[in-house]
């Protein structure tokens, strides 16, 4: 799963941050059975090294973060800011998307999401929360891009949440100019914390189906089939 700051709240794993009066400085690494973004393996169907680093002061962040991806490697920059106005929790940020040495025959594979969410904690173990991302070139030069989540988490305990996610993608130009096409996507899963470990066991699927304009944005329809993920990671 893509670090983006997300609001689906994780089983606690151990944290070993380096604090600073300004701020405080956390790093991940992290291997996956799968690299899946919004229902589609990066990866080409197969596992993925991914690890970053964060920087939080008060109620704003910065980070990077990056993954092997298909075809070399996938960098992720990102800020934002996460203020609280009455019982919601807020995270509004900017993401840019980065491909370094990719060969993109043309077309422009580094793109940027403006994003907004919204999260609530109903008791100690549910809360839910929507998010949306909007980019105005999207991968590949695909056109507008505008992707929306809604999401839930219930803490079993301090070592084992459950979460699930539901979205839809909608991109202008998947096919070409004069297309426009989107999908829904979904995941479930179970996120374990021992021993400064984290393991995450999770299920993806989309509604794409061959022919749709939509498919033109995948890696084919291995890449978009159902797939269930590990993923085994640790803070450092």
């Amino acid at each position: 799963m893509k670090k983006i700051l997300g609001l689906a709240v994780l089983a606690t794993a151990a944290t070993a941050g380096v604090a600073s009066a300004e701020g405080t400085v956390t790093a991940n690494v992290a291997v996956v059975s799968d690299y899946v973004f919004r229902g589609i393996s990066l990866s080409d169907n197969g596992p993925a090294i991914q690890g970053g680093a964060d920087y939080t002061a008060d109620a704003w962040y910065a980070g990077v973060w990056a993954s092997s991806v298909s075809e070399g490697i996938e960098m992720d920059v990102y800020a934002g800011v996460t203020p609280t106005t009455g019982p919601v929790d807020w995270d509004i940020g900017a993401i840019g998307y980065f491909y370094p040495g990719a060969d993109d025959d043309g077309a422009e594979f580094d793109y940027y999401e403006i994003k907004v969410g919204a999260s609530h904690e109903f008791t100690e173990q549910i809360s839910a929360g929507a998010e949306v991302y909007y980019s105005p070139e999207n991968f590949g030069e695909t056109g507008n891009a505008l992707y929306w989540e809604i999401n839930g988490t219930y803490q079993i305990n301090d070592a084992i949440a459950v979460d699930a996610h539901y979205g839809n993608q909608n991109i202008d130009e998947p096919a070409g100019p004069g297309t426009e096409d989107d999908y829904n996507t979904w995941n479930i899963g179970t996120a374990f914390a021992m021993h400064g470990f984290e393991i995450d066991l999770r299920y993806h699927d989309t509604d794409i189906d061959a022919g749709d304009d939509i498919e033109a944005y995948t890696y084919g329809e291995s890449s978009y089939d159902s797939a269930f993920v590990v993923k085994i990671g640790r803070e450092l």
